[in-house]
């Protein structure tokens, strides 16, 4: 009997371990939809709720974390040797910095959500890019300057803080040209 249990709690721990692991092909959105499909369902009503296209979402989140639940930022070492904490507090699929979701949660009334479950930083990512809209005026199909935002934040990309990186502007670039590609991908199949 022992065995039995040992081998259903074995089982049960492989499936929660696969039930977070990132879509095998990141490159194809259907084959990801299909793959994922709670993914699709959140992009879905992310899309209907602020308005932010399924491409542009798969297009952050790709950079931001890979589509990994539990992504963070590397940690920093100080002497190169000891541990001195990570880079910044982003966490998730969206990448999250503590600050920004709290203002998110109090600004959507949803104190329970979770940076590492998708329906949540889906939700986040639309209602930040909607927020940019409102604030900046930048189109919600603007991949690039909607990463710009995200990435820099409002005030950042306000000032004019990502014209001095030269890196974060080829970033923004790859977003638009994924979110383009996924938007085609995404025009020859249902999700």
């Amino acid at each position: 009997m022992s065995r039995v249990l040992r081998g259903l709690g074995l089982c049960l721990l492989l499936a929660s371990c696969a039930a977070g692991t990132a879509p095998r092909n990141l490159d194809n959105a259907c084959a990801l939809a299909r793959e994922k499909p709670a993914y699709a369902r959140a992009m879905k009503a992310t899309a209907e709720e602020w308005g932010v296209p399924v491409h542009v979402q798969m297009a952050t989140i790709y950079h931001e974390s890979r589509f990994i639940r539990n992504a963070r930022t590397p940690r920093r070492y100080a002497l190169g040797i000891i541990p001195a904490g990570r880079e910044s507090s982003a966490y998730g699929y969206a990448q999250a910095l503590d600050g920004t979701w709290d203002e998110y949660r109090r600004a959507t009334r949803n104190g329970s959500a979770r940076r590492d479950r998708i329906e949540d930083a889906t939700d986040f990512i639309g209602w930040y890019m909607d927020t940019s809209m409102r604030r900046l005026g930048i189109a919600k199909t603007d991949a690039a300057a909607q990463y710009l935002a995200y990435h820099e934040g409002r005030a950042g990309y306000q000032r004019g803080s990502h014209n001095s990186k030269p890196w974060l502007i080829t970033r923004s670039r790859e977003v638009a040209s994924r979110a383009a590609r996924y938007e085609r991908q995404l025009e020859g199949c249902r999700i």
